[in-house]
């Protein structure tokens, strides 16, 4: 179990510190709004009322013991640059730290922050590849090199076997599972035959989506 602090509860720092506190680990919640600390205080492990670029106030929850410290302070980017700034100077290790433009990030990683993340935008990409990849059915971008994605047994599959596909020497790509009515196959065999209702468990590298619309 893990201990994080997320600073900021409006919708992007309340999803982060509910699903945090859904994976098992201990949740402290702060922002200055009464309102909105009411609000997590029955899902988070602590809640707290503090402003964060008060210096004395966040020296006083001693961030620098938790695993990372999430700052996650809206569209206020003074705020978000100051208090990324005093946890670096407190000696917290990990600070993730939320963007809304890429100069916003740039100063963040300058005053400090470990990690630089732009919801509005990686959603907004996320979308998008959604929209001109049909085939695809769920997706999961690892890291920024790999993805792990569901697809539908594109036509010209269906009928083959995985030895005649060779998926990886042709595509980069490593079929992990099948997906065939209510049973998922992880041992899979090179004579497997694909049938046309199987969805596809397949992990390869971030081009991936222009790989899988190539073979579908």
């Amino acid at each position: 179990m893990k201990q994080f602090a997320v600073i900021g509860m409006g919708k992007f720092g309340t999803s982060i510190a509910s699903t945090l506190v859904v994976l098992g680990h201990e949740v402290l919640a702060i922002d200055k709004n009464e309102n909105r600390i009411k609000e997590i205080s029955g899902i988070v492990t602590h809640a707290v009322i503090a402003d964060a670029t008060n210096e004395d106030a966040l020296k006083s929850l001693s961030l620098k013991n938790f695993d990372a410290v999430i700052v996650s302070l809206g569209c206020d980017i003074q705020a978000s640059i100051l208090t990324t700034l005093l946890l670096k100077d407190m000696g917290v290790n990990r600070i993730v730290a939320k963007a809304v433009s890429d100069l916003h990030g740039k100063v963040l990683a300058k005053t400090g922050a470990t990690t630089v993340i732009y919801p509005e935008k990686d959603m907004a990409i996320r979308v998008a590849k959604s929209l001109v990849s049909y085939n695809i059915l769920k997706m999961v971008e690892i890291t920024r090199d790999a993805c792990l994605v569901e697809i539908n047994t594109p036509k010209n599959m269906v009928g083959k076997s995985l030895k005649d596909l060779d998926l990886t020497r042709k595509y980069k790509l490593n079929l992990v599972a099948i997906k065939r009515q209510n049973q998922v196959k992880v041992v899979l065999s090179p004579d497997e035959i694909l049938h046309e209702d199987d969805s596809l468990l397949v992990i390869g590298p971030g081009s991936c989506i222009k790989l899988l619309g190539e073979i579908a």
